[in-house]
């Protein structure tokens, strides 16, 4: 009788351990659809337009969802251009697609001044899509201002980062 309790007692002892350890394992992450703050990520600001990889999802496959903007401007870029016209390109090849542009600002300011500076920069990306072809019945705008930063930080990559626009799929 001992035998068979010290059998019992060392097999739920290992049982135990082995939930322990399969509870503790971790899967890799898919890192196409994560971002990184890896090295391999270009991160810097350029006359006050946030250029990197580390805030940046994908809407499809090499179609960055997001364009950035200068302190207080809702002025496109050429890399917003750039972004937006890879966007509407993708748009024309997936007709029934809808999509909603989402404005946001930084945290400067107050809650009025950035919904408004966030609706213009809703607003200035759907005129460009307007303008590659996009019907204007496929997009709709939003402005979150300052209320939806991807980066709380107050420091100049933070405020960066948070001024931009966001394409979303709507269906």
């Amino acid at each position: 009788m001992l035998l068979t309790f010290k059998n019992l007692n060392r097999f739920l002892v290992l049982s135990f351990a082995a939930l322990i350890l399969a509870a503790c394992t971790t899967t890799p992450q898919d890192t196409a659809s994560t971002s990184s703050s890896s090295s391999a990520s270009k991160v810097e600001i350029v006359d006050g337009v946030y250029v990197g990889t580390d805030t940046v999802e994908m809407l499809a496959v090499d179609v960055p969802d997001r364009v950035f903007f200068a302190y207080d401007s809702y002025s496109l870029t050429s890399a917003a251009q750039a972004t937006l016209a890879k966007q509407a390109k993708w748009l024309k090849a997936n007709g029934s697609v809808t999509i909603a542009i989402e404005g946001h600002a930084d945290e400067r300011g107050t809650r009025e001044y950035n919904l408004a500076l966030g609706d213009r920069r809703a607003n200035a990306a759907k005129d460009y899509l307007m303008t590659q072809g996009i019907s204007a019945s496929r997009i709709t705008t939003i402005s979150f201002g300052k209320e939806r930063p991807v980066n709380s930080a107050s420091n100049n990559k933070a405020w960066a980062q948070n001024r931009r626009s966001v394409t979303v799929r709507t269906n």
